[in-house]
């Protein structure tokens, strides 16, 4: 989450007045993550979302994503709902810019997560791709392979400006990464983003999934190797296998993974690692001053990079048979 977009207090009673939710009572923006605008709001009836859509998010997306948080819902995953305008539409306009109201989710993000923590994602993970299957519009991942070249485009000639010799070394990647990526593997619809600042926890249970805006159709597996890097790697740069097992373990205890998934997935580490690394350079290279937004280190991605081309099979993510 992050504050592109200011709104007054005017603008923002009058959108409001389109929806069924009480008078506004304060609001502020949340300063994390990096693509849209968002503000916690609160009112006589019920603490809200508000999110003006910007950057990378195209409005012809809307309808997939609000639609699959209601499809998601609609099967039994805790995650937020958009809520309807007065006029039944879950989409409006606020400051220009395509705008929705979500409903609050009780719980917060881990900064620390344990072993257990992780099984709890992996099973939800898994639910969750469950839960997508018959979710009937579709959306290409814009963030694959087609589009890393296309970012890598807009960053290499400053890639050594935040690393000497960066520029061949990515170079080279993704074209191992075009010769190796695998295309036969179970696809459905992915969260693609799910880190540990978009799962809530009350206490040590796991109450839901949240920003489903990089959500597409993909390799189920593709979206276990996203949560691998986002959750089983310390401070330090270390990788702790137990999370990685726990993580693992947990998702196969809802959703087996196929051996071909299991053989691939140092692959698609090193391809989702390749990833947010790309979008965070380009992020770190382009984000105007003065933006309510927390950046973040693309380097954090390039050594989870370099430690997954170390890797020579899923057993060192600590896959057990």
């Amino acid at each position: 989450m992050a504050v592109y977009t200011d709104i007054t207090e005017i603008d923002l009673n009058r959108f409001l007045a389109e929806y069924d939710v009480g008078e506004l009572t304060s609001y502020k923006g949340i300063a994390e993550g990096v693509e849209n605008s968002n503000f916690l709001l609160h009112t006589t009836r019920e603490p809200l979302i508000l999110t003006l859509y910007e950057k990378r998010v195209e409005k012809s997306d809307l309808p997939f994503f609000l639609g699959l948080m209601q499809h998601l819902a609609d099967r039994g995953l805790s995650c937020p709902l958009p809520l309807p305008r007065r006029d039944g539409q879950l989409l409006g306009e606020l400051s220009t810019r395509p705008a929705a109201l979500i409903s609050f989710l009780e719980g917060m993000w881990l900064r620390r997560p344990e072993a257990r923590h992780c099984r709890e994602v992996g099973k939800a993970l898994a639910q969750m791709h469950l839960a997508g299957e018959g979710f009937e519009i579709k959306r290409p991942n814009a963030l694959s392979l087609d589009g890393w070249k296309v970012l890598w485009e807009k960053s290499a000639d400053r890639a050594d400006e935040v690393e000497t010799g960066l520029q061949d070394e990515i170079t080279s990647e993704l074209e191992f990464l075009a010769a190796h990526w695998p295309k036969d593997l179970p696809a459905g619809v992915i969260h693609a983003d799910l880190f540990q600042d978009n799962v809530f926890f009350l206490g040590d249970e796991l109450s839901g999934l949240i920003d489903f805006y990089f959500a597409c159709n993909d390799l189920l597996a593709y979206d276990v190797s996203i949560c691998l890097n986002a959750w089983c790697f310390e401070a330090d740069g270390s990788y702790n296998a137990e999370k990685g097992m726990a993580m693992l373990e947990g998702y196969r205890s809802v959703r087996p993974l196929s051996s071909e998934e299991i053989a691939a997935l140092p692959v698609l580490a090193r391809g989702s690692a390749l990833r947010f690394f790309l979008t965070r350079l380009y992020d770190w290279l382009t984000t105007p001053a003065g933006a309510l937004v927390v950046k973040k280190d693309p380097l954090e991605y390039l050594r989870k990079l370099r430690f997954h081309r170390g890797i020579s099979s899923a057993a060192d993510y600590g896959l057990t048979s």
